[in-house]
């Protein structure tokens, strides 16, 4: 993963960088066709689970009756643009508590990281994408700000670290307040078993970005890539830099924590806003841990393209523990979706215009070059 960022971040200028980095980690000879099978694969696999959640979207909301769950959603009505709102907020506060990571000497500005959040965003929700995909994009666009490509990586892989961190955290938080509102405990019981797995591979993530990690993709680049070694470790190390950076100053890890658990928490107020417009208002504790454990699932279907089927059923499950009937359950879910969808489908806008800059100068410089020895011998003639 840590790999995967330094190679997409690579900026445009160093196109042929990048492709010469990709053939010295794999090696010439099978850049081309295991790359072509990689991008297969990874796509066709997105593409399958995308289609299994949306039937089990499907077949959850057939369940419960369409004209129910319809009429569920009626009744959220301008309730809708409240939870949009919300939403703007929460990922706004994301695109914060990024920023903060970042040296202050090298710190891009607050405007840029909250844009590049919602473009963020709008891929994990929206593309048939593993919901990390929109990371690795944010990674890419940030170096169009000026921040060198070794740093937009790192500040990505230790923000999506505190993202989890502090989610586990809100989960927690979830789980003791359901313990304590005497909820159904074969819930809770499951609920404690998944969060001692995302403790596990959190410590584990984290590992791997210090010098143990670092060691580790040496000895593997050293061993597959023989002589074109160097670029690869060039980067690789360039990325451990910038994470040991970002690490040192822990007064800004702990306001980054501080800020992303404040949205988690902010973030409660949708599921209060749509049970409230549904005329069944629901109090603030169990609308923290329907939208905790909500996150907690999700997190877990993070390999399904918006955790399709897997939220639906999340949220029939958490929403039966305090007496909410399937269709409002599903309703809360597909205005979760619309705003989703409000804010994503500007976000993707977004992220096509900066490609577009991006990709723009090396267009007119190749152009020029091709033009540059026909005109030449034009004029010879």
């Amino acid at each position: 993963m840590i790999l995967n960022f330094a190679i997409y971040n690579m900026p445009p200028s160093r196109l042929s960088s990048r492709r010469m980095l990709t053939g010295a980690v794999c090696g010439s000879s099978c850049r081309s066709e295991l790359g072509q099978f990689g991008d297969e694969m990874v796509k066709q696999a997105g593409a399958i689970a995308w289609l299994v959640g949306l039937a089990a979207l499907i077949a959850i909301a057939t369940w419960s009756g369409w004209d129910a769950v319809g009429h569920a959603v009626v009744t959220v009505g301008w309730g809708i643009l409240l939870v949009v709102l919300v939403r703007v907020v929460t990922v706004s506060v994301a695109g914060t508590g990024w920023w903060l990571l970042f040296p202050l000497k090298m710190r891009p500005r607050l405007k840029t990281c909250i844009a590049l959040r919602f473009i963020r965003e709008a891929a994990n929700v929206l593309l048939p994408l593993a919901q990390i995909g929109g990371d690795l994009i944010g990674a890419g666009l940030l170096t169009l700000y000026a921040v060198p490509g070794p740093l937009a990586a790192a500040s990505v892989i230790v923000d999506v670290l505190l993202q989890a961190a502090t989610q586990f955290l809100f989960a927690l938080i979830g789980l003791l307040v359901l313990i304590g509102l005497g909820g159904d405990m074969a819930v809770a019981w499951v609920a404690a078993l998944g969060l001692g797995l995302a403790g596990a591979m959190l410590v584990g993530f984290y590992l791997v970005q210090r010098r143990g990690g670092q060691r580790i993709f040496h000895f593997v680049i050293d061993r597959f890539t023989g002589d074109r070694k160097w670029r690869a470790l060039a980067t690789v190390d360039a990325v451990y830099h910038n994470l040991a950076a970002i690490y040192a100053v822990r007064s800004d890890l702990v306001a980054s924590v501080v800020v992303h658990m404040t949205g988690w928490i902010f973030g409660t107020l949708e599921v209060l806003i749509v049970f409230a417009f549904m005329g069944n208002p629901i109090r603030l504790a169990e609308a923290l841990v329907i939208e905790s454990l909500m996150h907690a699932i999700r997190g877990a279907a993070f390999v399904i393209p918006s955790a399709l089927g897997a939220q639906e059923g999340g949220l029939v499950l958490l929403c039966a523990i305090f007496g909410i009937p399937p269709e409002q359950a599903i309703a809360l879910s597909l205005v979760k979706r619309a705003a989703d969808l409000t804010l994503g489908v500007p976000g993707l806008i977004g992220w096509q215009l900066l490609e577009w800059k991006r990709l723009m100068p090396n267009y007119l410089r190749g152009t020029a070059d091709r033009r540059g020895p026909t005109g030449s011998r034009a004029q010879d003639t």
